[in-house]
């Protein structure tokens, strides 16, 4: 008691203020961890420190002790290339939490408008068996998988869609991505997934549609060319076996908060809002 009560004595603002940059980076860090892959990798890491700093404070351990301070400046080095996929997921997702708003340069309308199309094509592409994969782009930039297609930069209608994907034109086998409620360009290479493999159900452009999710923001629709079926995803995850009309309510779930809180407070007056009764939809994968 005494120790604690020298201490606080003693403690300054600046100490305060040290400690709380220290705890906000740590939190930081374990808040952008959350959910991947990297937090058993982590807790294994930070296990295998307390196990040594504990042999080495009780037993005088001189060899193991010259190890392990010989591998702590590689353990430095190795830190960053064991974490780099969830380092770049977090300094992503750090970005687009710094973003205030989300431009969208058109209103509720033509939003609409654009789901309205990509429902219509999903509808025809899957009753024709033909596969198709439609990537929106929202926060974070697809530019570096929009330059490995064909850039169009056109309205987007289903007509247009449907044709793009049509196995007797060279543009369909690639993704079509959205940008600004535009179709910016076709034919483009996604990274593929290595989540799911046992699931044989799932095909190249699923395992496109989740790659592309998995390190974005964005929200990838898939037709399945075998299945003749309709598929989400976003976030890593996956909705399977849509129906038209759910896919257009997941849609405009999706872009609702941008709707209401995205947009400036003069166009959110003129833009009418849904319902406030309206369900919100899972979006878990099932």
């Amino acid at each position: 008691m005494f120790d604690a009560y020298w201490f606080i004595q003693r403690l300054t603002w600046i100490d305060v203020l040290d400690i709380f940059l220290v705890a906000t980076v740590f939190f930081v860090i374990l808040y952008f961890l959350r959910g991947t892959r990297a937090v058993s990798l982590l807790r294994g890491i930070v296990f295998l420190l307390i196990l040594v700093a504990l042999l080495g404070g009780i037993f005088p351990l001189r060899a193991f002790g010259w190890l392990v301070e010989r591998a702590l400046p590689a353990l430095v080095v190795a830190v960053p290339v064991i974490f780099q996929p969830e380092m770049r997921r977090a300094l992503e997702r750090l970005g687009r939490a710094s973003s205030f708003l989300t431009r969208h340069p058109a209103g509720r309308d033509a939003l609409e408008q654009v789901i309205a199309a990509v429902v219509a094509a999903s509808r025809v592409l899957a009753r024709r068996r033909m596969g198709a994969l439609i990537v929106f782009e929202r926060a974070t930039g697809l530019q570096e998988y929009a330059e490995t297609g064909i850039t169009l930069d056109a309205d987007v209608s289903s007509e247009l869609l449907i044709a793009l994907f049509d196995p007797h034109i060279a543009l369909h086998d690639g993704a079509v991505i959205l940008r600004d409620l535009r179709l910016l360009s076709a034919a483009c290479v996604l990274p593929l997934s290595s989540a799911f493999l046992d699931d044989r159900r799932l095909g190249l452009r699923h395992r496109a549609a989740l790659g592309v999710t998995e390190d974005t923001d964005a929200i990838a629709v898939v037709v399945s060319e075998e299945r003749g079926t309709i598929s989400v995803a976003h976030g890593g995850r996956i909705i399977r076996d849509l129906d038209p009309e759910r896919l257009e309510r997941i849609l405009m779930a999706f872009y609702q908060p941008i709707l209401k809180q995205g947009l400036p407070s003069r166009l959110r007056r003129i833009i009418p809002r849904r319902d406030s009764h309206e369900k919100r939809l899972p979006l878990d994968s099932r």
